[in-house]
């Protein structure tokens, strides 16, 4: 009996030590766990949100993306410098890139190149921001509603594979041969653009979308600032990315006709003089802008839209 005893004696310390060691080894998984998890939150650690790896990688991306268009660049620039040195091309009309650049110098340090860059960009601009705003309300108010895309959306694909250049002589009878015929013939392709995109958009997003809304109980009012808008928010971003493009190439066909400065009245004055240097700086020029815009619209598309992107 006294056996029996000593042996449930010892039993009962053993899977007590076995308990107490199990404590200790949970505290101790536990306070690993909090100081990775410190380490993670505190320094950046891995597993945070602030980590160090997606950062280098994002980094890293960044700089290879540089440094490939840098080399595509020089690539470029070197064919175009030995084609013009073993006049491959006649120089008269293809110059040199040193030809283009000391037309530049020339154009910049007379205060040309920059009142023609100063008058684009304005017509630009202001003819961008007439049809934008004018294309997504419109844009809006067709997906969503029958009635006005049954009474509009006819019309707009009738209009849209009329180029803006077709559009020059008329704004210029209606509108005369100042500012105001820019901004339309600018304006006209921008609003095209932006609506097509943003009436795709709203009449395209998911049914689930309004009806899991509904269920919820959001009114009309709410679904469409808070489902609709949002839903559509990557394709009218693409449509006003689109249009920052389509309006540089508006402007040149509006500048090409009753002008007297602008990138595009500079391209057509070298034209005359058969100046192929200055047409190849305006060229430069408007891709350089256009390039530009495109990366500023990306880094806006990304903090707008940040769950599509």
């Amino acid at each position: 009996m006294a056996d029996t005893d000593s042996r449930d004696g010892a039993t009962r310390r053993t899977e007590g030590d076995e308990e107490s060691g199990r404590d200790a080894a949970q505290e101790v998984v536990v306070h690993q766990v909090t100081q990775a998890d410190d380490f993670s939150s505190d320094s950046g650690g891995y597993g945070g949100s602030d980590s160090f790896g997606p950062r280098l990688l994002a980094y890293l991306r960044q700089r290879t993306a540089i440094l490939k268009t840098i080399a595509s660049l020089t690539i470029v620039v070197t064919i175009w410098a030995l084609v013009s040195e073993f006049n491959i091309v006649n120089p008269a009309l293809f110059p040199a890139p040193k030809t283009v650049w000391d037309a530049f110098v020339s154009m910049a340090s007379g205060g040309v190149f920059w009142s023609d860059l100063k008058v684009s960009l304005t017509r630009a601009f202001t003819g961008f921001i007439i049809g934008a705003v004018f294309g997504v309300a419109l844009g809006l108010l067709t997906g969503q509603t029958k009635f006005f895309s049954f009474l509009l959306q006819p019309l707009f694909t009738v209009l849209r594979p009329i180029p803006a250049i077709a559009l020059v002589p008329v704004a210029i009878v209606w509108f005369g041969i100042g500012e105001s015929s820019k901004y339309f013939v600018v304006g006209y392709a921008v609003f095209l653009t932006t609506w097509l995109n943003t009436h795709h958009g709203v009449h395209y997003v998911p049914k689930t979308y309004i009806l899991a809304a509904r269920s919820l109980g959001a009114s009309r009012k709410r679904i469409f600032p808070e489902v609709l808008v949002p839903a559509a928010a990557p394709y009218i971003v693409a449509g006003l990315r689109l249009g920052a493009t389509v309006a540089f190439l508006a402007l040149v066909a509006a500048e090409l006709t009753g002008a007297s400065a602008g990138i595009g009245f500079r391209l057509q004055e070298a034209r005359q003089f058969i100046r192929t240097d200055r047409m190849f700086v305006g060229l430069i020029e408007l891709g350089v802008l256009g390039a530009l815009l495109d990366t500023l619209f990306v880094f806006i598309s990304r903090k707008i839209v940040h769950w599509e992107v």
